[in-house]
């Protein structure tokens, strides 16, 4: 209750503000005449018999005071009650005593005839608006018969991906004009302003909530222009190596060595260091040997880089090298750098074969290797070693079967890309069965 009256002690100078609002001002006349407040009266009526929703309201004039009463639509009728008022010549105040009407016939009747008015409206519209919907299909028709042409697209861009973002491009270009036609034609062309205004907001905010893919999207367009690889070439991406299969609007897919496919996303390709083994037909391979302390490094160095220039495989220019890396606990270790042609050789193979080699050498030298680390012993001995009656013609019979051996040993072997060529066939392909969606062109010009 006493919140009750609380509230009605703050409405009411709420109320007799609003009372007070328009009312006239300036000087009152001293002199009372009653046909002035007749002229006045008569003049309010006439002025409210012109406009709607005051039928009921009825007005009476004493000694300039204006009395309004009856009801109303709404407030803001009954505010503009005081305003028209206070404009009449001679009136002095307004009491303004309508109140809104609670009548549901009254209150509906004016809502039903805007509806009426409305649809008489939209009804009239229909010619005009359907010569702006068929100036609008032929534009947008016109625009997609052009996207879909395969020239001048496909000369113009580097690929198809890019041919495509063309094709949209051109699509939304004519949905646009399209649509700036359809609304001048209804003479509506600045709500053109307003629609681009409110899909640019919704377009930001899109933007942002799939900000992971609009980067994607837009790195397989950079890496689709500037191709930094080519179908087959072997490169490394943020620690995976693979030969490339292919590259699609999404991702670039690798093939491992173990034959696994490998998928990474065009937004981590296009910002991760990218190693291209293939670019150069060149390419170097390295290993380690570790040799006794005692051993003469400058003799052990010459053996080592005359054998590695004799293989078949290894390239003269540029030419191999050997030094000296690292002391160990128990070995000092040299290094050894030779180069391929890795389209012909295989770079494990090559290696694995140049390590074989190279120990060869060094051994059938003399050059000691650390024994805790390798060990050589002849098979023929030691089965001699462990008899008591071996004879000197069976240690020399078995000095020649070891000499066979070694003989055999020293034979270079073949080191042609064999599993690299399987695995370019695997790469080819899978090409041929997803050739529609792959970006890589081996005639695209080098990044």
């Amino acid at each position: 209750m006493r919140f009750l009256l609380l509230m009605i002690c703050l409405a009411l100078p709420m109320t007799l503000a609003a009372q007070s609002e328009n009312q006239p001002a300036g000087a009152i006349a001293v002199e009372d005449s009653a046909s002035q407040d007749a002229a006045i009266a008569v003049r309010i009526r006439d002025i409210l018999a012109e406009l709607d929703g005051y039928e009921d309201v009825t007005v009476t004039v004493t000694s300039g005071i204006v009395t309004m009463r009856g009801t109303t639509l709404d407030s803001e009728k009954i505010a503009r009650l005081n305003e028209l008022t206070g404009r009449v010549e001679g009136v002095v105040a307004i009491e303004n005593e309508v109140t809104e009407t609670t009548d549901v016939v009254k209150r509906l009747n004016p809502a039903v005839e805007r509806f009426r008015a409305r649809m008489m409206q939209v009804i009239a519209f229909i010619p005009l608006a359907s010569v702006a919907f068929v100036a609008f299909v032929i534009i947008v028709c016109v625009g997609f018969i052009i996207a879909r042409m395969r020239q001048p697209w496909n000369r113009l861009a580097p690929n198809a991906f890019i041919a495509d973002i063309y094709r949209q491009i051109l699509r939304l270009g004519f949905i646009v004009g399209g649509l700036v036609v359809a609304l001048d034609i209804m003479g509506a062309a600045a709500l053109l302003s307003t629609i681009l205004g409110a899909a640019g907001i919704i377009g930001l905010a899109i933007g942002f909530a799939v900000k992971d893919t609009v980067e994607n999207f837009i790195a397989s367009i950079m890496l689709s222009i500037r191709q930094p690889f080519r179908p087959n070439d072997t490169i490394e991406i943020g620690g995976d190596t693979g030969k490339v299969i292919r590259l699609t609007s999404r991702a670039t897919i690798l093939l491992s060595f173990d034959g696994n496919h490998i998928r990474i996303p065009n937004a981590t390709v296009f910002k991760s260091r990218i190693v291209n083994f293939s670019r150069n037909d060149e390419r170097r391979f390295k290993f380690s040997l570790g040799l006794a302390p005692e051993t003469d490094f400058v003799d052990a160095q010459r053996i080592a880089l005359e054998k590695l220039r004799e293989l078949p495989f290894v390239l003269s220019n540029p030419a191999p090298a050997v030094w000296i890396d690292e002391i160990g606990d128990s070995t000092i270790s040299i290094t050894l750098t030779a180069w391929i042609e890795q389209h012909k050789s295989s770079l494990v193979a090559a290696r694995g074969e140049a390590i074989r080699l190279v120990k060869l050498a060094l051994e059938q030298a003399d050059v000691q290797m650390p024994e805790p680390t390798y060990r050589v012993l002849s098979p023929s001995l030691a089965k001699l070693a462990a008899s008591d009656e071996a004879s000197m013609d069976q240690v020399h019979q078995a000095l020649e079967r070891d000499a066979d051996i070694l003989e055999e040993s020293q034979v270079t072997m073949d080191v042609q890309a064999a599993t690299d060529d399987a695995l370019e066939q695997i790469v080819e392909a899978e090409r041929k069965e997803t050739e529609a969606g792959d970006l890589l062109r081996r005639e695209a010009p080098e990044e």
